[in-house]
């Protein structure tokens, strides 16, 4: 058998098996998108629409009014910007910092390195619940307490940790060439920072950027123990009003849980081609 007709012969297999691969990531990205596709219908939908047909029934008109009530029973408007005040200011905290410890542990070749990436490590490792009385007393103690800046302070340590620990095996990698490039142009440490090493791994920090963003809005724990006035509360804390309640009003719960997955979900598409980016040059690297 020549080798055109062996790639003919196995080309029925490997189309089959193309197919079957396709078909279950078909019905798992179903799986995946099914409860936001709920949350997504039973927000536009009333009560009374609700009650009659049930959660997979079409709504019989465009309902809003779910909404506004949520909207204006929390005050979204104001959640959303104290989401994302923190959020932003924990992302680009945690990525600036991140960048320094690991450029000082991956590149500058600290003494001792080993022992700061297992602290890091073990860093990542702690729950939270154990940092809570700890943190809850330096908090009074410093007088920040209930401000947005202790809860921006605490999460930037903490992804920071995880970022320093993923940069630090980045940086070790990184190309000894360009460094000496630098080094033979006269460049310092602070500019060989700036002007290489930060450009050429600009891919790798957006993409840690987009998950400290995420991961920081959709924060709940430590929010509710440092956030105790409402005007500075987060989005998550404002879907969690509703629970608890004796009546709970599914298709306003529904159009909560949308009006709060929303910005996360922009945001992502937003950086979407960054973030691809980003994955493919550490793939390729």
């Amino acid at each position: 058998m020549t080798s055109s007709e062996t790639v003919k012969a196995a080309k029925p297999g490997g189309l089959a098996t193309k197919t079957l691969v396709l078909t279950g990531l078909t019905i798992f990205t179903g799986l995946v998108l099914a409860p936001f596709l709920v949350v997504l219908l039973n927000a536009f939908k009333s009560s009374e629409d609700y009650s009659q047909g049930g959660p997979l029934s079409l709504p019989s008109a465009i309902y809003l009014q779910g909404m506004v009530d949520f909207w204006n029973r929390v005050e979204f408007g104001e959640k959303l910007w104290n989401s994302f005040l923190i959020a932003f200011s924990v992302a680009v905290l945690a990525v600036i910092i991140s960048v320094l410890n690991a450029y000082a542990i991956g590149i500058g070749r600290l003494r001792g390195r080993t022992a700061f990436l297992m602290f890091f490590l073990l860093a990542n490792l702690l729950p939270q619940e154990a940092l809570v009385y700890p943190l809850y007393f330096l908090a009074k103690q410093f007088d920040l307490y209930n401000t947005r800046l202790a809860v921006i302070i605490i999460l930037t340590a903490i992804q920071a940790a995880f970022g320093t620990y993923l940069l630090s095996s980045v940086f070790r990698e990184f190309p000894p060439s360009l460094l000496e490039a630098a080094a033979l142009d006269g460049a310092g440490k602070l500019r060989t920072l700036l002007r290489v090493v930060v450009p050429t791994s600009w891919p790798t920090l957006s993409v840690l950027f987009t998950f400290f963003f995420i991961w920081t809005w959709n924060e709940f724990f430590l929010p509710l123990i440092f956030l105790i006035d409402n005007d500075i509360q987060t989005v998550p804390l404002a879907l969690a009003v509703l629970q608890g309640q004796r009546e709970v009003d599914i298709t306003t719960t529904a159009a909560s849980a949308l009006l709060g997955i929303v910005p996360a979900v922009v945001f992502f598409l937003f950086f979407q081609r960054t973030l691809t980016r980003g994955v493919m040059s550490g793939a390729v690297k």
